[in-house]
């Protein structure tokens, strides 16, 4: 077992609970290292929606995974934490937590079994590739140069985002050194940078209750409604980060031939899934509960409520106090003009910035910032009723190192989860690594 994540604990205690003899092999200094940070520290575990919502929510490959889900689906993954004393809570979105609010007990939870079923665990222990014999995997070649020897080998080693937990794509480099193809790694469920300056003066700033539109050279891939935050680079929070993943398939990054589902182009790195030569743009509507008659209705009572005061300081009840000033300069209205005297165009133009403010999207953060990484072992190279790859018998995948992705919400983790478990009851023979 190669990787000490989310997919790497569960195949390693699956495999244990089939009767195998398990060395798990991770080169951090403890397990769970991106666990440990999801979720802002609260770890998302899964999402209690139904099936149809599971497979709804899947960006790439989603066909792949119906093996996988069904085998250990999330009710199955709640189960097992609830089991082994991790209690669980359901909140807004069907998005299940820790009671705790501590992503360590989960990982705690996990460590527990592992141990409960006496896996090897080597800390420190960096892996420098695959050990073949005869096209099959035989075990792992330690950085020393040592062999450890293995009837079956599980690579659970994550992508590209957040590399200071480890994920720096060595999974990608063994996998390809065996003869698998790698679909372009970039990264997703990632922040917009922004071209418009104001969004820096919003810094902080977060929006509830707003939805927002991503259009690609003219077409609308996606809408969505949720919260977001202004940063000092752009935009960011859950509807931001849902949206980059459809930006990843739709606009930016997208090459010539890449139509096809799991055709994408092989090989190569990338730290920036930035806009080509397509114009991106990002429109907020800052009230969608209401229609653009409703909303002029409503501009026309305030503006009469508040005539005598001038129009920058007629805001208030429309805007956050640190939205207004920028609100008004994008306005165009004369800010000392008094809000009785604005006109019905000027109005109605007021009320299409509301309705359809639009950003500049130059690009997307790089993987430092990446909630997971899009790309990875192409799925055509893997057996999705076992996770063993098609190329070498004996190897087997999971997580985050496969091409496969979704939207926040715990759909992520549940991957790991499922293709763990279905990777861990790897074969009849006695030892896995």
């Amino acid at each position: 077992m190669i990787g000490g994540g989310a997919a790497g604990m569960m195949a390693a205690i699956s495999a244990a609970e089939c009767g195998h003899n398990v060395c798990l092999v991770e080169k951090n200094e403890k397990l769970g290292k991106k666990l440990f940070i999801t979720g802002k520290g609260r770890c998302n575990v899964t999402n209690a929606g139904e099936a149809d919502d599971f497979f709804a929510s899947i960006r790439t490959n989603g066909k792949f995974l119906y093996s996988a889900f069904y085998d250990f689906d999330n009710q199955a993954l709640m189960d097992y934490l609830e089991g082994a004393g991790c209690p669980l809570k359901v909140e807004r979105g069907d998005r299940v937590f820790p009671v705790s609010d501590h992503s360590s007990d989960v990982i705690a939870a996990f460590v527990r079994e592992l141990k409960k079923r006496n896996v090897e665990i080597l800390l420190h222990t960096r892996v420098k590739g695959l050990h073949l014999e005869e096209n099959r995997a035989a075990g792992v070649v330690l950085e020393d140069g040592r062999v450890q020897k293995a009837d079956k080998v599980i690579l659970a080693t994550g992508g590209l985002s957040y590399p200071a937990t480890g994920s720096t794509g060595d999974g990608y480099r063994f996998a390809e050194e065996t003869g698998h193809r790698i679909l372009t790694p970039t990264p997703s469920l990632v922040p917009f940078n922004i071209e418009e300056t104001w969004c820096a003066e919003l810094m902080g700033l977060a929006l509830k209750n707003v939805s927002v539109r991503l259009v690609c050279g003219g077409r609308q891939v996606y809408e969505g409604f949720g919260e977001m935050l202004f940063t000092h680079f752009g935009v960011s929070g859950p509807l931001i980060l849902s949206a980059s993943s459809y930006l990843g398939q739709n606009g930016a990054k997208e090459k010539k031939g890449e139509a096809r589902q799991g055709e994408r182009e092989p090989a190569g790195r990338s730290d920036s899934a930035g806009p080509d030569s397509k114009r991106i743009m990002l429109y907020l509507d800052l009230k969608p509960a209401i229609d653009r008659e409703q909303l002029d209705r409503r501009l026309i009572r305030e503006f009469q409520e508040n005539r005598l005061r001038q129009f920058k300081n007629a805001l208030g009840g429309l805007f956050p106090g640190k939205l207004v000033p920028v609100m008004v300069s994008l306005s165009g209205i004369d800010p000392d003009k008094k809000a009785g005297d604005v006109t019905a165009v000027e109005r109605k133009v007021f009320g299409e910035l509301i309705k359809n403010l639009p950003l500049t999207v130059t690009g997307t953060r790089d993987f430092r910032e990446a909630i997971i990484t899009r790309g990875g072992v192409c799925v055509r190279d893997v057996n999705p009723q076992t996770m063993e790859s098609r190329k070498v018998k004996g190897l087997y995948f999971a997580g985050e190192v496969l091409d496969l992705d979704a939207l926040t919400g715990g759909f992520n983790l549940q991957i790991a989860w499922s293709t763990g478990y279905l990777a861990g009851r790897c074969g009849e023979e006695r030892r896995c690594t």
